[in-house]
């Protein structure tokens, strides 16, 4: 498989040779020369928590880079998550990780259908060697019970962490519930954006790009509490229009109402297997959600984004993605009475057409 290294140009030499063992395990699926890599080099004295976050995590960086590539499979991907998933568990269970509780207690949870849980538990793992009781609490956790947590475990705060920015209703629902009880937030993740808007936007108490940020601002003094009685302030007026509540629940119709239409514009279609229908209806199934957290945010850029992301990964499997402009304008015709809506779509509709430009001035 040509890939290139998986860690960064800044990585010494050490942390780089490792990080590339890790890599060629991971990707010949040898779970047992994984987890051996991992303990050899806590054997050795190589911190815990650089072998967490500078090469498990760079790793699995790489895994996401290579599957988006086409080079990795979905069920390649998988299997190398759940790889490092295990080198993860056996570093937290070595005696360089076994750490004493110096500090007070803190939860680390992924919202509700969020079920990337790989980058809380190295949160998790990372906040424990720094002296941190930490309850882990895992992937898609529904806030009823992440709440019933709470008020059994006295928690000094959440790391509430999102990967996938669809999640990112539920991560409110889920954030406001926290604060309701009075215990604050820090949200982290791909999900909240890169300079972390859509936490701010969400009313986290904090943000922080990645573990080890996270880790440093939970250790530089406690988040502000909230009150016991605290009430989340509306900041997103723009819902009063409706328009996600409609899209969110129209999703089925949507999908279907789309994929029939597909089927008259793109004549190709009809030629389709039951699994080429089913991958089209997963796609634009994405399409609607990715729309309907853009509406809920009030950020076009969401929506645009994941479409121009969508027309890379298309074209990285051999899938024309021309087929991306008629859905989207399928999709506006069953939106037209609604705005916000239908001026996503087109944006969208654009960055198609840019993506096009760009690929032929590349191939010319």
């Amino acid at each position: 498989m040509k890939s290139s290294s998986p860690h960064g140009p800044s990585a010494d030499p050490e942390t780089r040779l490792l990080t590339d063992k890790l890599w060629d395990a991971v990707v010949r699926a040898d779970e047992y020369a994984a987890t051996e890599l991992v303990l050899g080099a806590l054997d050795g004295g190589a911190p815990a928590e650089s072998v967490l976050l500078d090469v498990i995590a760079a790793v699995q960086g790489r895994v996401g880079e290579e599957w988006a590539a086409n080079r990795l499979s979905v069920a390649q991907e998988h299997a190398a998550t759940a790889i490092n998933e295990r080198a993860v568990t056996a570093l937290s269970l070595h005696d360089a990780a076994r750490t004493e509780v110096t500090r007070g207690r803190l939860t680390v949870a992924c919202a509700d259908g969020e079920w990337h849980a790989l980058p809380a538990r190295l949160l998790a793992e990372v906040l424990k060697l720094r002296g941190w009781k930490v309850d882990y609490l895992g992937a898609q956790v529904p806030t009823p019970h992440l709440i019933t947590h709470l008020h059994r475990s006295d928690a000094d705060a959440v790391a509430l962490s999102g990967s996938i920015a669809t999640r990112l209703p539920t991560a409110h629902a889920a954030i406001t519930a926290c604060q309701a009880v009075g215990v604050p937030v820090l949200a982290g993740g791909a999900a909240f954006g890169a300079d972390g808007r859509y936490a701010r936007l969400l009313g986290a108490n904090a943000w922080a790009p990645d573990a080890r940020a996270a880790a440093d601002r939970l250790a530089a003094g406690p988040l502000p509490r909230p009150r016991p009685d605290h009430q989340a302030i509306d900041d997103l007026p723009h819902l009063a229009d409706q328009e996600y509540t409609i899209v969110a629940r129209s999703r089925s119709a949507l999908v279907r109402t789309v994929l029939a239409g597909l089927e008259e514009a793109v004549p190709e279609m009809r030629g389709y297997s039951d699994l080429q229908r089913e991958h089209t209806a997963e796609d634009l199934a994405h399409i609607v959600d990715f729309l309907a957290t853009a509406l809920y945010l009030g950020d076009g850029e969401l929506f645009v984004g994941f479409i121009g992301w969508t027309a890379g990964i298309l074209a990285a499997r051999g899938v024309p993605a021309r087929s991306l402009s008629p859905a989207l304008g399928i999709l506006s015709d069953e939106l037209k009475d609604f705005p916000r809506a239908v001026d996503f779509l087109a944006r969208g509709t654009d960055a198609v057409s840019s993506f096009h430009r760009t690929t032929a001035g590349k191939n010319a």
